[in-house]
């Protein structure tokens, strides 16, 4: 599970998710990419879930690379407690995901085997993703 090994301040606020992704917007490493169609938060343990469906239908050939990390945490205050008496305790770990970002890389693969390594891992997200090619250079 993805999280932090330090942080400066334990608790954050919880922002907004407006707007488009202005970077990790590109298919980089691989040759394929998932890429976020709707803003959302998408905790460790889908990245991680995600993850492990992608490496399993590819029998760990090829590589993946996740590009999104879990840095914001996310409070809880436990059940049954009544309203007041600060802000909970942080729970767990979240990515702040926007439009256009990509998620996930794939590369050493067949075309069908990684789409469908991407599809079934795009599965396990909370949000809508559509897979995108590497955009080739125009000297190649």
């Amino acid at each position: 599970m993805l999280l932090p090994k330090r942080v400066k301040y334990r608790k954050q606020q919880r922002g907004r998710m407006t707007g488009v992704a202005t970077r990790g917007n590109t298919v980089t490493y691989g040759e394929w990419g998932l890429v976020a169609t709707e803003p959302a938060w998408i905790t460790s343990n889908q990245i991680e879930a995600a993850r492990v469906a992608i490496t399993r239908y590819t029998k760990r050939g090829g590589k993946v690379w996740i590009k999104i990390f879990p840095d914001k945490p996310v409070t809880a205050k436990p059940a049954e407690t009544r309203m007041g008496s600060g802000k909970g305790a942080p729970e767990y770990w979240v990515a702040v995901v926007k439009p256009g970002r990509v998620l996930f890389e794939i590369a050493g693969v067949s075309t069908e085997d990684a789409q469908e390594a991407l599809r079934l891992g795009a599965h396990k997200l909370p949000c809508k993703t559509k897979i995108v090619a590497r955009e080739t250079e125009e000297g190649e």
